[in-house]
């Protein structure tokens, strides 16, 4: 979701190539390109430690202000370092407030199945459609007491107001099973497995 902390003032960027980057860099910027709504890509340079913090959050959107005018924009792709891990650019597409977006959302479980069983989940994430500016952080399934062979689709995720299932409503997100009868198995199969001496 919006808020005051999402409040970026951008700096429109003339010098591009890598030179211009790494240069943008040393100074604690970061080069982003903002595109979308049949607009010519605009160029920018945003402050790196707030773009920090602010995309730990999954879809993060801006509130940029750019040479005075304001503007929303959806972080849309973010290329880090793969070794220092310090972000080296930024996709960014313009949004307008009310408007709706498909976006991937990550599935976080809440809660423990019934005593003796597992969980897994096989969907990380769901694509929704959503408003630009009230976008989830993340979709909150609850496995409390479920019982082994219990199933959770994506149609039984409680989504927010104004928000719209993307993903097949049938996708299965999360199983619950009882660890032991698999644990048998393998170990049944490793002793057949073993060469007779």
């Amino acid at each position: 979701m919006a808020d005051d902390s999402n409040k970026v003032v951008a700096e429109t960027r003339t010098s591009f190539g890598k030179g211009a980057a790494r240069k943008l860099r040393a100074s604690g910027k970061i080069p982003a390109v903002m595109y979308g709504r049949g607009t010519e890509p605009k160029h920018v340079a945003l402050p790196a430690h707030q773009i920090g913090l602010i995309i730990r959050k999954s879809n993060a959107v801006l509130e940029l202000e750019i040479d005075g005018t304001q503007s929303l924009a959806l972080v849309k792709d973010v290329q880090k370092d793969p070794v220092l891990r310090i972000i080296e650019h930024l996709d960014l597409i313009v949004v307008i407030k009310g408007e709706k977006v498909t976006v991937d959302i990550p599935v976080h479980l809440e809660g423990e199945s019934a005593p003796g069983t597992i969980h897994n989940l096989d969907a990380t994430t769901l694509s929704i459609e959503a408003e630009a500016t009230h976008i989830p952080e993340n979709l909150v399934v609850s496995i409390e007491g479920l019982e082994a062979g219990a199933h959770i689709l994506a149609k039984d995720v409680t989504l927010p107001s104004g928000s719209a299932l993307l993903s097949d409503p049938d996708l299965l997100v999360v199983a619950i099973s009882e660890p032991e009868a698999e644990e048998e198995e393998e170990a049944e199969g490793e002793t057949a497995e073993a060469p007779a001496e």
